[in-house]
């Protein structure tokens, strides 16, 4: 059985549990007192047998803990093993903390309540199945561009976000593999530093009809705007207008407000430059400051590009830690105005071919 949460440190090093967001490390592993480590994350330490990451081995608990003697191996030694234990742990804290995070495992992460910024990220494509949703994130490294493609398990009705050119055999053979009916292929903006893949995907995949914003003033079969909603199956993508990068620019939202696709409105610590294609620093802080940072606190943001290496980010982390939008409107303006940044390579090539839905369309 595998553990979802990616192995960090030892727990015996002061990592947080990434289940519970809470240290599960009570003593200094060099003390007389016993260290308690998470049974869920392989321990990186261990000197008697290699970890083998995410491997855990439920253990059995008794009712009534005997004392810890003192010739018993340290529990550092058996609680983090990635192998099987010749015996279970007795110490009643541990007794104690593994039934706890037995409860929670069994219960599943609507269990842990929202995700927490900094915690396990409780939106992942395994918790969006628990609630019927197929969700998967691919990236083109040339562009550094994210789509997404989610998906009522049920109905398999499904809809994909920013498509990329050279990814859409990728997609579209996704798509098949999932035994999916694609809705939709929607835009959240006409890009400047790739070509859609929406009009390929048309041809590939009938039935599927292309989405833009009308403000965006690109060729599209459904043109949209602020509050127009995006179903498939029994979820829906709401429409916020999000200019300031563009004057066509949107952000898909979940139902539930627990996930949202904010295109290059905002970004990962950063957000769309403004200095072409209609943009204005001004709107842009308006923008994600009224339409984005009112959504949960625990609202995951999913980028259409990031350049860091990360993928997923929240409205609370972006609201305390993003190095732009947590300045004020004049810094953030002055900010933007100085970047000075060089025009995207491919902005004359793609941005003509965008306006009509890819080089694909007539």
């Amino acid at each position: 059985m595998y553990c979802p949460v990616p192995p960090p440190l030892c727990p015996s090093q002061a990592a947080l549990c990434p289940l519970t967001a809470a240290s599960p490390v009570t003593f200094c592993r060099g003390s007389s007192l016993p260290a308690f480590c998470c049974p869920l994350i392989p321990c990186a330490t261990s000197s008697s047998s290699p970890a083998r990451p995410g491997l855990f081995r439920a253990l059995p608990l008794s009712s009534q803990a005997p004392p810890l003697h003192a010739q018993t191996p340290p529990l550092h030694a058996r609680c983090c093993q990635c192998h099987p234990l010749p015996q279970p742990c007795r110490h009643p804290l541990v007794s104690f903390a593994l039934r706890m995070l037995g409860s929670v495992w069994k219960a599943g992460p609507r269990a842990l309540g929202p995700p927490m910024s900094g915690g396990l990220r409780g939106y992942c494509a395994r918790a969006g199945q628990q609630q019927g949703l197929i969700f998967r994130q691919l990236f083109e490294p040339v562009s550094a561009t994210y789509t997404y493609l989610l998906a009522d398990q049920a109905t398999k009705e499904a809809v994909l976000i920013d498509p990329v050119l050279e990814k859409a055999p990728r997609d579209a053979k996704l798509v098949k593999d999932l035994g999916l009916n694609l809705l939709y292929a929607a835009n959240t903006h006409c890009h400047a530093d790739h070509i859609t893949g929406s009009g390929v995907l048309k041809r590939m995949l009938p039935g599927c009809k292309s989405v833009i914003s009308k403000d965006s003033g690109a060729r599209a079969d459904l043109h949209i705007q602020e509050g127009h909603v995006i179903k498939f199956g029994k979820f829906a993508l709401e429409t916020r207008s999000t200019p300031g990068h563009t004057d066509g620019c949107l952000t898909y939202v979940l139902q539930d407000h627990s996930m949202a696709f904010t295109g290059d409105a905002l970004l990962i610590r950063g957000c769309g430059r403004t200095d072409f294609q209609q943009g204005c620093p001004q709107t842009l802080y308006q923008s994600v400051h009224s339409k984005i940072f009112s959504l949960p606190d625990h609202c995951l943001l999913y980028p259409a590009h990031d350049y860091t290496g990360q993928s997923v980010t929240s409205v609370k982390e972006e609201k305390q830690l993003n190095p732009r939008l947590t300045k004020t409107l004049e810094e953030f303006v002055k900010i933007m105005n100085g970047l000075n940044l060089p025009k995207p390579a491919q902005i004359d090539i793609a941005v003509p071919a965008n306006l009509k839905c890819g080089i694909q369309d007539p």
